[in-house]
């Protein structure tokens, strides 16, 4: 049976879904000349979410700030100001706000700060303010969540680990698979995990492999992870509305790979629900 027929997953208390995008045009016009424009058609509006999320039985989520938007979270926190606290916030800054701006933006659900070094702005971490807005981050009790390629996992792994700062690594953190196992960056994503303060994020293998019945490509990647990551320190997710892709997916389908490296109902139970809930402050 192939990974795309398999059926949804189970979970005992829940789904949290920790990657997701709002993504709204009419309403929230794009920042232009950053990151990547979504193309006519590829929405995901909060109704659209919604009605997604309940179709598939997810019941809490983690939005996460688009490059389409650049520093303008304002799309993300009108949907989760919809939810009744249902949805928690990864958002952007560019660290020039007030303590008193993050405090709004805690209050209003943000959990985390994002880095997108891959499509938005690579010299993020690199930049000489970097450590004292990891700072600000760490004193929150925030996530730095960062999607990186393997090149610059290496470059900025040792920041992080030196900040004490709670990370997200996004993606599986696997930059290039075909770039193997001792690819420097890679390994510098097992470190984070190695470290204790790194959650491993599983989402989106569609981004490194086309071909859903050729995920075997990964699992030697995903056994390293999971040496280095504990069984606490693992979440999923969709990356709903799957942007900048060749291709139309299901929502649902984005739940049916982890049957291929969690094949135990209480080891997902745990991914989906447990771990996020714990991790992101959602009630039980």
């Amino acid at each position: 049976m192939s990974e795309r027929s398999k059926p949804v997953p189970a979970s005992a208390g829940g789904i949290v879904d920790c990657h997701l995008h709002i993504v709204d045009a009419a309403r929230f016009p794009f920042t232009p000349g950053v990151g990547y424009t979504p193309q006519p058609g590829e929405s995901g509006t909060r109704e659209e979410l919604a009605s997604a999320l309940s179709a598939a039985g997810v019941t809490r989520a983690v939005l996460v700030q688009p490059s389409c938007y650049a520093f303008d979270n304002a799309a993300m926190l009108d949907a989760m100001a919809s939810s009744a606290g249902r949805y928690k916030g990864i958002a952007v800054v560019n660290g020039d706000e007030s303590d008193r701006a993050l405090e709004k933006l805690a209050e209003r659900g943000v959990v985390g700060v994002r880095f997108n070094l891959g499509s938005f702005d690579g010299a993020a971490l690199s930049r000489p303010d970097a450590p004292a807005l990891l700072s600000r981050i760490k004193a929150r009790d925030w996530f730095a969540q960062v999607h990186a390629r393997d090149d610059q996992w290496r470059g900025v792994a040792p920041l992080l680990l030196t900040s004490g700062v709670k990370i997200v690594v996004d993606h599986f953190g696997i930059g290039d698979p075909d770039a193997g196992l001792d690819a420097p960056g890679f390994r510098s994503v097992l470190d984070l995990g190695r470290g204790g303060h790194a959650v491993l994020k599983l989402s989106a293998p569609f981004r490194m492999v086309s071909d859903p019945d050729r995920y075997d490509r990964l699992d030697a990647h995903v056994e390293r992870l999971f040496r280095a990551f504990g069984e606490d320190m693992r979440i999923w997710g969709s990356d709903w509305p799957f942007l900048a892709i060749d291709r139309k997916l299901a929502y649902e389908t984005t739940l049916g790979f982890l049957r291929r490296w969690l094949p135990d109902a209480a080891d997902r139970d745990r991914v989906l629900w447990r771990n996020p809930s714990r991790l992101f402050g959602f009630a039980e």
